[in-house]
């Protein structure tokens, strides 16, 4: 294989007794690669010509391989020079959290034109901000001001029909079973347009609800 001048620029090789490029974590990716075929350090060494022992301290970080035998790597292991650069995929952790929020059993917060219930409530640190409303307005005029607030939202209507008022766009009517994405730091405000009082799911990025 025979590195063409850009990728000789981009990894700075002066000559090919210098050292690869460090930052690049080259062993681990090697590692990687290995272990995802099922490779032994033996099996690399026979498709690649280089010394069981020369393979493991690359593996470790205990030595930087030149030039030449990056190219006797991608070549012996049928890779190109991108796959063995790109940077080790990180094993991702999850700490498994959930909060179950049981049939109106989620945290209360009325306002004068809605009833919230924050859902998910006793999990700290959420990423996202999840509430069921019912919607009392009835009328824009019942909002002293627009509701806006960081982030995004995603909204849903579950029962009834609602007018939603946003600051650069006409209101809009919304019937059960539809669905909008919107940034919250626009103005927007709900009114309840069908004979009973609506009710809508909504779910935030981030910020404050109003």
């Amino acid at each position: 294989m025979t590195a063409t001048s850009e990728e000789n620029a981009a990894l700075r090789i002066a000559s090919g007794r210098k050292a690869f490029v460090e930052p690049l974590c080259l062993g681990e990716r090697l590692k990687q690669i290995r272990l995802a075929n099922q490779w032994t350090l033996e099996d690399v060494s026979q498709r690649t010509g280089l010394a069981r022992s020369t393979l493991s301290k690359i593996e470790n970080d205990q030595v930087s391989p030149t030039f030449s035998v990056v190219q006797k790597l991608t070549t012996g292991l049928n890779i190109d020079l991108p796959q063995l650069l790109t940077p080790p995929k990180r094993e991702r952790y999850t700490m498994g959290r959930r909060d179950l929020t049981r049939k109106g059993k989620g945290q209360q917060h009325p306002t004068p034109t809605y009833e919230h219930e924050l859902l998910g409530h006793q999990l700290a640190q959420k990423r996202m901000i999840p509430f069921k409303t019912i919607v009392r307005a009835r009328s824009f005029e019942e909002y002293h001001q627009w509701v806006r607030h960081d982030g995004e939202e995603f909204l849903m209507v579950l029962h009834g029909d609602v007018m939603l008022y946003t600051e650069f766009y006409a209101p809009l009517v919304m019937v059960e079973g539809d669905s909008i994405y919107f940034d919250s730091d626009m103005g927007h405000a709900l009114v309840s347009t069908s004979a009973e009082d609506a009710v809508v799911l909504s779910v935030c990025t981030r910020g404050d609800i109003a």
